[in-house]
């Protein structure tokens, strides 16, 4: 008998919820990467699908092979956990590096709110 067949449906439409959340949400960050416009419009978008969506689906995979092993198998969410903590850590460091070349450079692709301002004179 095929292990899948002797999954609970208690257990296996949590799984297929948690899957098709997961994947719908890294779905809709691959299409914000692709239609935003500029780099720091485009870092936000594939940064919360991955956190998001891994998070449905580590919790989808370790559901269902708890119920396949008939054990509790957490190791999925250490593999989940360090995916979580480091997509943000890289957004940010890719985020720092490109402002800091853009304001070096004077880059046009800069908000406004984010480039460098002269300093205002000095009031006597």
């Amino acid at each position: 008998m095929n292990p899948l067949q002797a999954v609970p449906l208690a257990v296996a439409i949590p799984v297929a919820i948690l899957v098709v959340l997961g994947s719908t949400l890294t779905l809709i960050g691959a299409l914000g990467f692709a239609r935003l416009s500029s780099f720091y419009d485009r870092l936000h978008a594939p940064t919360l699908a991955t956190s998001w969506g891994t998070g449905g689906i580590i919790i989808a995979s370790a559901l269902m092979f708890s119920a396949i092993e008939g054990r509790a198998v957490i190791h999925e969410f250490v593999i989940g956990l360090c995916i979580i903590v480091t997509t943000p850590v890289t957004l940010m460091m890719l985020a720092r590096a490109s402002l800091h070349r853009d304001r070096a450079e004077g880059s046009a692709d800069l908000p406004e709110a984010m480039r460098i301002r002269p300093d205002p004179p000095a009031l006597d």
